[in-house]
């Protein structure tokens, strides 16, 4: 089983944590995880873009003038998309762009997700956080000593809300629960920093 340095919130070791084969040590697969990013930014998207076709503008009905003997070209009404107030061509209407994912292939893009980062050397596990009070100073600070001052996804215990409420203001960082963790996230992130408990229930949910 692949092991894993635990450090406290100036960075120094204080022991290592042993990591399951099954989560941390599997054959990547890219397909599984492209496929569940794809689904993740498809479901940001509101779907509510509309634009009215010519069928749907109101007015028109009238033929704007005969068919011959004008020198122009032949129209029904001054509602096609070549007039003003004409319709949209091809006009995008309300949808729904979820793309589905089965369950397997959520969890195995997860476990590759996770073993990626941990190959890449990017997962940092934190002893624990403790804070003197809930300021952003003292959350920037952790991360500085961490090595984790650009792109950071933290992750820590449901119980640690006032670590999450210090971390709201750090650009560049984003803070997650264990249940609310997701692929394009960690793949997203240039460092991920877990608390030790957090990675404990990690292991459990997916292994």
């Amino acid at each position: 089983m692949p092991n894993i340095a635990v450090v406290d919130m100036q960075g120094k070791s204080v022991g290592t944590l042993e990591l399951k084969d099954e989560i941390f040590a599997v054959e990547p697969n890219t397909a599984a995880m492209h496929l569940v990013v794809r689904s993740y930014l498809a479901a940001q998207r509101q779907g509510t873009q509309s634009a009215l076709t010519r069928g749907m503008v109101r007015g028109g009905g009238r033929k704007i003038y005969r068919q011959k003997g004008t020198g122009n070209a032949r129209h029904h009404g001054n509602r096609a998309p070549q007039f003003r107030h004409g319709g949209v061509v091809f006009a995008p209407q309300p949808r729904d762009y979820v793309v589905k994912v089965p369950n397997k292939v959520r969890r195995l893009a997860m476990k590759s997700a996770l073993t990626t980062q941990f190959n890449d050397g990017n997962i940092i596990v934190v002893d624990k956080i403790e804070l003197p009070e809930a300021k952003t100073k003292h959350v920037a600070k952790m991360l500085t000593a961490l090595g984790a001052d650009k792109k950071v996804l933290l992750v820590v215990d449901n119980e640690q809300k006032d670590v999450i409420r210090a971390a709201k203001n750090i650009e560049g960082l984003k803070d997650a629960y264990v249940n609310t963790i997701n692929v394009y996230d960690l793949l997203n992130a240039d460092k991920i920093v877990v608390v030790k408990g957090a990675m404990q229930d990690i292991q459990e949910v997916y292994a």
